[in-house]
């Protein structure tokens, strides 16, 4: 998850940018949205936006490519499935659940315009004043996704410290098997549903690739 722009995320008290050898320390805050067919009350499958969003869903397989030429179209939200070669991991081990159909984890596209274009993220976003990061993400998810999370559902599970040109991020993230509403890129944001084996498949932004495994480790049960 990157902040759309540096200046819009929280800064951590006294790590201003303006003095000599300050450092910008920008917050936000991303999620695991774990598909898990072992745990009930949720809705795993996101609703395409558009008719061919429709149609490519429906497809047995989609690959990333096809995702990002929608995206770069302006056709809006779409949801994509993709198989590929995992981050470190064996191919064929875990991320099953007791159905036989595996976990899975969703990815969110960045789109044209934004930094980062075309690359995936754990979705989240900025930490507003006087918000947890709890009550940030369920705002964000609201906002990005149109799915109503309750804070208690949100378990720790990781965090990335990422130096960029022009600003630190600092990203706690959080592991979620629980939501209501049915997930769909609420500002034309390309989605996915990703096991761990194809999760290899989506190229991500430089601040999430240091999650990813501790994101396989949730998928697997580790």
């Amino acid at each position: 998850m990157d902040p759309d722009n540096s200046g819009a995320a929280t800064a951590a008290p006294g790590a201003g940018g303006g003095g000599s050898g300050g450092v910008k320390l920008v917050l936000v805050v991303g999620v695991a949205l774990l598909d898990d067919p072992a745990v009930p009350n949720h809705q795993p499958t996101p609703k395409p936006a558009t008719a061919e969003a429709a149609a490519s869903a429906a497809a047995p397989l989609a690959s990333p490519a096809a995702g990002a030429a929608a995206a770069a179209s302006g056709a809006g939200a779409t949801t994509t499935r993709a198989s590929g070669d995992s981050y470190g991991g064996d191919g064929g081990s875990g991320g099953c659940s007791g159905s036989g159909r595996p976990v899975r984890v969703l990815l969110a596209q960045r789109p044209p315009g934004k930094a980062n274009a075309g690359l995936w993220e754990f979705p989240g976003g900025k930490v507003d004043a006087g918000e947890t990061p709890e009550a940030a993400l369920v705002r964000e998810l609201s906002e990005e996704l149109g799915i109503a999370v309750q804070p208690h559902d949100l378990q720790p599970l990781s965090f990335v410290s990422h130096a960029y040109p022009t600003f630190h991020l600092l990203m706690p993230l959080y592991a979620c098997r629980r939501w209501s509403g049915e997930p769909a890129g609420q500002e034309g944001q390309a989605v996915v549903w990703a096991s761990a084996e194809q999760l290899g498949a989506y190229p991500l932004t430089p601040a999430d690739v240091p999650l990813v495994p501790a994101v396989l480790a949730a998928m697997r049960g580790a």
